[in-house]
């Protein structure tokens, strides 16, 4: 599917969206702060790209972005204090803030 020799940048150099650079770059700073390793890293997200290729999802920048978002949430759940109910309730109240912030403004939780 997607193979790039660093683990931390994606298959090309493009970004579609702001928040695929920032979630690249959210990644690099848990990896330098010293939450997860960078071979921690790799493999959480060759795990959410596999499953990704196993649930057949088109191999796309959205594809590989949303497996980025997989792995974070992982490692965020079984590396750091967050509980998989504490991560799904920020989640959802970050779905909710961003429904209701106006076009081009920024979402405020």
């Amino acid at each position: 599917m997607f193979r790039s020799e660093n683990p931390l940048s994606p298959p090309t150099a493009v970004f579609d969206e702001p928040w695929q650079a920032q979630a690249l770059a959210l990644a690099d700073a848990m990896v330098q702060a010293g939450h997860f390793t960078t071979n921690e890293w790799a493999s959480a997200l060759g795990e959410a790209l596999e499953l990704a290729e196993a649930n057949r999802d088109p191999d796309t920048l959205d594809t590989y972005y949303t497996a980025v978002i997989l792995a974070l949430e992982h490692l965020s759940e079984h590396r750091m204090s967050i509980s998989a109910k504490e991560r799904a309730q920020r989640r959802a109240d970050w779905e909710a803030a961003y429904e209701r912030t106006p076009h081009g403004m920024p979402v405020k939780l």
